[in-house]
């Protein structure tokens, strides 16, 4: 099905059309076709907006709403094929759903306005006929020096560079470049600044499959072929989940149309890219905000222009104006990253399913600890699941055991139990690879004064400052906030006080160099490890054996495969199963699943050991009993019996500004008017957990409601009935997943 055809619109003199411009505004705007003008729905116009030109796309035909003789006239069209209709139909979806502003959501789908503007050109030069690296003179007689002998030597046959690029490569100055040129040794070529994207093959072959992969692989090629449906692909961590959907990709490259797929912390997963290259020959075009501007340009406009075959990207990247789309991909479906928390307030994997419908291609959600959402619906018969239940190449799954940190002796400053460090001291000398796993940045999450009791504070938030020992700052991880470490305490006046409390990674690693002062051994967390280099080298260097342990935060999670890592040891197993968040105990063995999965991968038996306070906890009994079906289910029925998503529905609405009374007055507000319906019950205002974040203080309330209510219906005339004053702002959360 192509759905990137789009409706004409009326090009008559003075044939109204409505312009959805990418600001935060709810409907679009009327302006009038001029003469000689042709448009289409999905046209990317420029119109006048005040005293300025904004750049909008046609929404469709005009609103009728105003004197035509009020409307302005557009002022040009931009040279772009127009905005695919099933976006624009996503764009009212999702400003619907969420109850955000649909120029807001617009916005996201045009993200990088350069991308708007026609590429700039650039000259290139290359050898003139008749000339090489061997030539002995010039035409005319020109001069050979050695400067320019190497230009020559640089550029080789039929390869054109930039003067600066050349100059660059050969040790010289631009200007030999020129003076080859006007010598007429060399040809000056003027190219766009679009750079054609590479082309993946389909046809190459891909490693041996397991008949049960095979089957998988079977079934999703076939899916590919059938329009809209959603895939689980449900296999534990090791068993081929990327290699299967990499058939179902093949499959609809060889078809001609596009694919896009969405991962988690995608600046971050070398690796991952490193394979979809060795499949199809090619590095995927990227889409994530770490990308320098001008490569996200050109790869919005090869989107839209169909040149971009396969788009790897953050959840943004489900946004993109694809030109034919034919199968979209979440990895990690679970992964709470998928969520975005600010602007317009959205669930990328719950979006992508929506994309799928309205564009009618099949989508697939693969992971090995998919979420209770996409497992009810397999439940329900809405998605089907594919299973993998074995390790790839016979490799076997972790043993998974708790330490009882009651009944370890341990020093009250000590984080490692006696347990663990017998089992890495034999996996270590057995030349095997250690990962330690504790879920906090840092080197301690609290800070405070031993003379008097004072926690150094953030300013801006009311949140703990996190010691970065390795920076020497401190720092906070809601606002950024960052200071060094005061002399003397803010409270008391007393000096050289200051006492760390708790294990961060940095602290952890400094425990390690004590017991194992021979052991090599890196940090990898969001604090060390910024972008998809950085990764790709430290997991080269644990390839090689350059690294004997790793020590680390839950970016060690997200699919890395270290063949050498047999132990994983789980500092605080607990972390995170309190808070009252309804999803704890799902994310909690999610995490320390995906954790434990980096052990035993090629061949050797793997183990990981848990270190709990509650070994009987159900995520703990699950874990180490291997019974991940039973925890569903377990999770299921207590989720069922209060009404609690996927069973019922939730909404949360955030008030928040810097005047704290002005904060408590509309909140205040929205509480007395709260609507009252059968099914549906309005819990708060009540502060937020964290109450004030970069300066501004936050009050929540919480929309509970029967699966059949519709909660936008009930929110949109409720809160969007209040003006609020004094910079106070209302946010709508749908479905929320966190309860900061």
């Amino acid at each position: 099905m192509d759905t990137g055809h789009t409706t004409r619109a009326p090009t008559a003199e003075g044939a109204a059309v409505s312009v959805l411009l990418p600001l935060p505004i709810v409907a679009p705007y009327d302006y009038l076709v001029p003469p000689g003008m042709t448009l289409e729905e999905g046209s990317f116009v420029q119109v006048p907006l005040g005293a300025r030109l904004a750049t909008g796309v046609v929404w469709g035909p005009g609103q009728g709403d105003i004197d035509p003789e009020k409307l302005r006239e557009i002022s040009g069209v931009l040279d772009l094929p127009p905005m695919p209709e099933d976006l624009r139909r996503f764009v009212d979806w999702v400003a619907g759903y969420t109850l955000a502003r649909r120029g807001g959501v617009l916005r996201m789908a045009m993200s990088v306005p350069r991308a708007l503007d026609a590429p700039k050109t650039v000259i290139e030069y290359g050898m003139a006929p008749g000339v090489d690296e061997k030539s002995e003179s010039l035409p005319g007689g020109a001069r050979l020096t050695d400067a320019r002998r190497r230009v020559l030597g640089m550029l080789g046959s039929g390869r054109t560079k930039t003067a600066v690029d050349i100059a660059k490569a050969a040790g010289t100055s631009a200007s030999v470049v020129r003076g080859l040129a006007d010598a007429g040794a060399l040809l000056a070529v003027t190219r766009t600044e679009d750079s054609s994207v590479p082309q993946p093959d389909p046809h190459r072959c891909g490693p041996d499959l397991s008949d049960t992969q095979s089957a998988a692989a079977c079934e999703l090629v076939k899916a590919a072929d059938e329009g809209y449906s959603v895939t689980l692909l449900d296999g534990v961590t090791g068993s081929g989940k990327t290699e299967v959907y990499f058939e179902a990709i093949a499959a609809v490259l060889g078809a001609g149309r596009q694919v896009a797929v969405l991962l988690p912390e995608i600046a971050l997963t070398a690796d991952w890219l490193g394979r979809f290259e060795m499949r199809f020959g090619v590095p995927p075009v990227a889409w994530h905000s770490d990308l320098p501007m001008t490569l996200r340009a050109r790869n919005w406009r090869a989107v839209v222009r169909g040149d971009a075959r396969l788009v790897v990207g953050a959840r943004s990247a489900l946004m993109l104006p694809y030109h034919d789309l034919g199968l979209i991909v979440v990895d990690e479906e679970h992964d709470p990253s998928f969520k975005q928390e600010d602007g317009v307030i959205y669930n990328a994997r719950d979006m992508a399913v929506v994309r799928g419908h309205i564009s009618d291609v099949p989508v697939v959600l693969a992971s090995a600890t998919p979420s209770l959402e996409s497992v009810n619906n397999v439940w329900r018969g809405r998605y089907r699941r594919l299973s993998l239940p074995e390790r790839f190449a016979q490799a076997s799954l972790p043993e998974i055991s708790p330490i009882d940190m009651r009944a370890e002796q341990m020093d009250s400053q000590s984080w490692i139990s006696p347990t663990l460090e017998a089992a890495t001291r034999q996996a270590l000398s057995a030349g095997e690879q250690v990962m330690m796993f504790l879920n906090r940045r840092g080197y301690a999450p609290l800070t405070l004064c031993r003379a008097c009791g004072h926690r150094l504070d953030c300013p801006q938030c009311t949140a703990w400052l996190v010691e970065h020992r390795l920076q020497d700052r401190l720092q906070c991880h809601h606002c950024g906030y960052s200071a060094s470490l005061p002399k003397t305490c803010p409270s008391c006046d007393a000096e050289d006080r200051f006492t760390a409390c708790g294990p961060g990674v940095e602290r952890l690693a400094e425990e390690v160099r004590h017991r194992f002062p021979d052991v090599r051994l890196e940090i990898m967390s969001s604090d060390t490890v910024y972008r998809a280099t950085e990764t790709q080298a430290l997991v080269r260097r644990m390839a090689e054996r350059e690294i004997d342990m790793l020590i680390g935060t839950q970016i060690m999670a997200k699919g890395f495969h270290f063949p050498l890592l047999t132990l994983v040891g789980v500092i605080d197993a607990d972390l995170g199963l309190s808070g009252g968040d309804l999803r704890a105990a799902e994310r909690t063995y999610q995490l320390l699943h995906q954790v434990a999965g980096r052990a035993g991968r090629e061949g050797r038996q793997g183990r990981v050991l848990l270190q709990t306070f509650e070994p009987e906890h159900p995520v703990m009994q699950a874990l180490t009993g291997g019974d991940r079906d039973g925890f569903m289910e377990a999770e299921a029925a207590s989720r069922r019996q209060h009404s609690m998503p996927p069973y019922g529905r939730l909404a949360a609405v955030i008030v928040s500004g810097r005047n704290e009374v002005a904060v408590d007055e509309t909140a205040n507000q929205l509480g007395r008017s709260a609507p009252r319906y059968d099914g549906v019950t309005v819990l708060g205002p009540a502060p937020a957990p964290i109450p004030v974040v970069r300066g501004r203080h936050r009050r929540r309330l919480l929309v509970r409601a029967a699966k059949d209510v519709s909660v936008q219906e009930v929110l949109r005339p409720w809160v969007f009935g209040h003006k609020p004053k004094g910079g106070v702002k209302i946010a709508v959360d749908i479905d929320p997943y966190s309860f900061t």
